[in-house]
């Protein structure tokens, strides 16, 4: 039987390394390449064509929820699995949104990393013990009535849970801070492709300044405070 076929995502280099150690020791699992943040882990996808992506959720320039939802939409084969400090539920609600089949807590057991990876190429979802499935699930149905109850009272709110993928890229850019110029160069677009985006970006939500912006993107988790 051929190996199952692994990418490695995440921007520690150390980090990297113990979990290429660890895989190595788990019978039909092979390392086929590593990425450093979400954009290289979607370009080793496409090169390597891998079975499981072990995806950082922080990372810069691209974190691992947006890279995970674009694997799932361009990638449907490839299954990934989330690799996060993170116990709450709502870290693993967006996990789960953005497409992801398992949520692993960074500090698991050798045995447990083995056991998630044979769970997702089953096509099952595998989420750590340590985050409890009852939790998530009253989670779903306390913020679906909160986020009606909301959207009744004032609709402008409701936009900021429906940030375009491009919009939620500059954020994090912008937040983690790069000028528009950067931007423009990560991203190969116009320096004034970008201030136009970055426009519609602070009018939706309806934040006009830096500072704002940096708050919301922690507070939706694009980018962490203790990294």
């Amino acid at each position: 039987m051929k190996s199952a076929k692994v990418i490695v995502a995440d921007d520690h280099t150390l980090v990297r390394a113990g979990i290429r150690s660890l895989l190595e020791q788990v019978k039909g699992i092979e390392v086929v390449a590593e990425a450093t943040d979400g954009r290289e882990a979607l370009q080793k996808i496409q090169e390597h064509d891998p079975d499981i992506v072990l995806m950082d959720i922080a990372m810069p320039g691209l974190n691992g929820l947006d890279a995970a939802a674009r694997a799932a939409r361009d990638f449907p084969d490839v299954r990934v699995i989330i690799l996060s400090m993170h116990t709450t539920e709502e870290y693993v609600l967006q996990a789960l949104r953005a497409g992801a089949a398992g949520y692993l807590v960074k500090d698991a057991a050798l045995a447990e990393l083995g056991i998630a990876i044979a769970s997702v190429l089953r096509g099952e979802t595998y989420l750590s013990p340590a985050v409890s499935k009852h939790v998530i699930e009253k989670y779903v149905k306390r913020t679906q009535t909160r986020r009606d109850e909301v959207e009744d009272k004032n609709p402008r709110l409701s936009a900021r849970q429906h940030l375009t993928s491009r919009q939620r890229e500059i954020l994090q850019l912008i937040a983690e801070g790069s000028t528009n110029k950067d931007i423009a160069s990560t991203l190969r677009l116009s320096v004034k492709t970008v201030d136009s985006h970055r426009t519609q970006l602070m009018d939706k939500l309806n934040i006009h300044d830096v500072a704002g912006l940096v708050r919301y993107a922690v507070r939706i988790g694009l980018v962490t405070v203790d990294r």
